[in-house]
């Protein structure tokens, strides 16, 4: 098992929204992807972050977007689609996706619209 996924979501958090912020993006931006991929609102993403939900728990409530399955391209080294834990997938999608956000894509990709 990953260190990972015993991880508190709302530890890496702060880290996603101070990565979009310096690169001239917002946390409403950061929210609406994560909206995107988990199916979480305003709402219950704060109360996952008020609860200090694992990874691993985060992602067990979740409701993965149908076209997560479009997200593609290397992370840390690793390509997202052949990552082969399902739990370690959802972590990287995320992880993807905040890092075309900081990189300036259009949010229609991003979401793959």
């Amino acid at each position: 098992m990953s260190r990972i996924f015993a991880t508190a979501f709302s530890s890496v958090y702060p880290l996603y929204v101070t990565k979009v912020e310096r690169k001239g993006r917002t946390k409403a931006e950061l929210d609406q992807v994560i909206e995107w991929l988990t199916g979480f609102d305003e709402t219950a993403l704060a109360a996952h972050l008020a609860a200090g939900t694992t990874f691993e728990d985060f992602f067990a409530d979740a409701r993965l977007n149908p076209d997560a399955a479009l997200i593609t391209g290397v992370v840390c080294g690793v390509r997202v689609e052949e990552v082969a834990d399902p739990l370690m997938q959802k972590i990287r999608y995320l992880d993807k996706l905040v890092d075309e956000l900081a990189r300036g894509k259009a949010m229609e990709k991003v979401l793959r619209g």
